[in-house]
């Protein structure tokens, strides 16, 4: 066997990993209240996205003014985590789309119940990283934050027609909560009243709804991403302090009991195969999280 073949090996096997990847965030961002963002952290490639999307959106500004710093902007993404998380997202949003979204309607206590787990066990994510014990103003910080989310993710669902200008904001604000971990750009459009209609345009192939959901998705990511981007480089433990408190007050949109208008109910029914989900979910984190710092030892792992 040649001599690089253990190298070769290694480096399909991260490319296989982070293709996982993106399976496992597009089939996330599908689903209302569960956060693309939260599985990117917990598999490790969040920073990795978000400050490759940044230098991406920096080229695309100096592409026609300064074509030297574009290209260097553009060497300095990892392309070779990125290209096959974007490539994994596309079969996990459609297959989650056709297959799983449905089944959340048909059985939502028990399906909430294994995303409480899963965000709910992901929190260890964002502290961990930002290392060292927090002082008590960082704790204070991140329950402001977690209340203010709180507060803003009971807010009942509203009915917004689906003409194309609504479209193209409420999907600009959705990609604003895929960058943002604990936030989930399906229950964004289902707050607005547009999760059904984008479901129904994407399995009935309406191109022209399609284009210009993916056109404010761009315009949302490309305004948001740079002001993660720079959190993330140079104040990089207040960032994750609020991610922290961002996941934490987002919790109550998982909540398996609600109202049609997102009241908060007791524990109802099937009380038992929820909380066996929630455990379910919670392990499935706890396990990607261990297969991330095993994958760490692979280059170009993310």
């Amino acid at each position: 066997m040649p001599d690089d073949a253990p190298a070769a090996t290694t480096s399909r096997s991260a490319t296989l990993w982070s293709l996982a990847r993106g399976v496992l965030v597009g089939g996330a961002e599908a689903l209302p209240g569960i956060s693309g963002g939260t599985v990117a952290l917990v598999t490790g490639v969040y920073e990795t996205a978000v400050t490759g999307a940044g230098h991406a959106v920096t080229a695309a500004r100096l592409a026609l003014t300064d074509r030297a710093r574009a290209r260097a902007e553009l060497a300095r993404v990892r392309w070779s985590v990125i290209v096959p998380l974007l490539i994994g997202i596309v079969p996990g949003l459609l297959v989650t789309v056709r297959f799983l979204a449905p089944l959340l309607d048909e059985h939502p206590v028990p399906l909430y119940g294994l995303f409480l787990g899963m965000t709910a066990a992901a929190l260890v994510v964002p502290v961990r990283m930002a290392g060292g014990r927090w002082t008590a103003g960082e704790v204070a910080r991140a329950l402001v934050v977690a209340a203010i989310v709180f507060v803003l993710v009971g807010l009942p669902p509203q009915h917004l027609s689906p003409t194309y200008p609504v479209v193209l904001v409420a999907a600009a604000v959705a990609a604003c909560a895929l960058a943002l971990p604990g936030t989930s750009g399906s229950f964004l459009l289902l707050t607005f009243g547009l999760y059904q209609p984008t479901l129904a345009a994407v399995n009935d192939r309406d191109w022209g709804y399609v284009a210009v959901f993916l056109a404010g998705m761009v315009l949302g990511l490309a305004c948001f991403v740079k002001a993660l981007q720079w959190l993330l480089e140079h104040r990089r433990r207040p960032a994750l302090v609020l991610l922290s408190g961002v996941m934490a007050g987002a919790l109550r949109a998982l909540w398996p009991w609600q109202e049609d208008d997102r009241t908060l109910l007791a524990p109802g029914d099937q009380a038992g195969l929820a909380a066996a989900m929630f455990a379910l979910g919670a392990a499935a984190v706890l396990g990607l999280i261990a297969a991330e710092r095993r994958s760490r030892a692979l280059p170009d792992a993310g």
